[in-house]
């Protein structure tokens, strides 16, 4: 069985193709046995919910507030998230922290999101899902000021061997891999045996993010079989035990396991 940590099934994007309900069947069917959701905003999470309703013991979900979506009424928008996650449906916060590849224009707003956002995450005692993207200085700054630094995963990670030494002197976290490692010019090949395979959690972020040889195309659960097949080759494993220890990994990563 495998688990793929982060994957938005509930967007849009898959309205045309039978919804999320037959693409989360499509996963199940191709031996993706939990899917986690991250929440994006404010609008998300009703479609989220619902199609968690749908498959209550093969999904989990996470409540956060994306980077790219602070603006400026993030105020409003933070209080009605944080709302929301004193539900009981949660099983993390996310996804969550800092994104100025697009626009920089709330960069300090994001900072200030983030940080309350892992004081959330703390509170209620839920790991945290962390976006960063030309981000990783803000958010090494934030743990920095943190009483606590809740258990993370860098999800999307597809940073260097350096990024990876940097983070660690924070924690031993975990690290999310999709389809970038499959692409011609990841260098992650190189990082992933130094981040270990007992840090890694297996993911798509679909609809983005396609693995070869699905590049190109939306992606979508099923795919996390490439991804899964490529980084046993990386470490001479079969995709049997490469599952089996992401699937624990993952089951650690929600229940906040994490040594320093």
């Amino acid at each position: 069985m495998l688990v793929d940590s982060h994957t938005h099934l509930y967007l849009p994007e898959f309205d045309c193709d039978g919804g999320g309900e037959a693409v989360v069947k499509r996963a199940i069917e191709a031996g993706i046995g939990r899917m986690m959701f991250p929440n994006v905003d404010l609008s998300t999470i009703e479609p989220m919910k619902r199609l968690h309703d749908l498959f209550p013991d093969r999904t989990d979900m996470a409540i956060g507030l994306h980077p790219t979506e602070v603006n400026n009424d993030w105020r409003n928008n933070l209080r009605i998230i944080e709302s929301e996650s004193r539900t009981d449906s949660y099983s993390a916060i996310g996804e969550i922290g800092i994104d100025l590849y697009w626009d920089k224009t709330f960069r300090n707003e994001q900072i200030e999101v983030f940080r309350r956002q892992c004081i959330l995450a703390n509170e209620l005692n839920l790991p945290v899902i962390i976006h960063s993207r030309e981000g990783l200085e803000e958010v090494l700054g934030v743990f920095k000021e943190l009483d606590k630094i809740p258990v993370s995963v860098f999800h999307s990670f597809g940073g260097s061997v350096e990024d990876v030494e940097r983070i660690r002197e924070f924690g031993d976290f975990y690290f999310g891999i999709n389809g970038i490692v499959t692409f011609k010019n990841s260098t992650l090949s190189e990082v992933l045996p130094v981040i270990g395979i007992d840090r890694i959690l297996l993911e798509t972020d679909s609809p983005y993010l396609s693995p070869v040889p699905k590049r190109g195309k939306r992606n979508e659960s099923a795919y996390l079989n490439y991804t899964a097949a490529y980084i046993a080759n990386i470490f001479n494993m079969s995709v049997e035990q490469i599952g089996k220890i992401t699937t624990e990994n993952y089951y650690n990563f929600l229940k906040g396991i994490m040594s320093a």
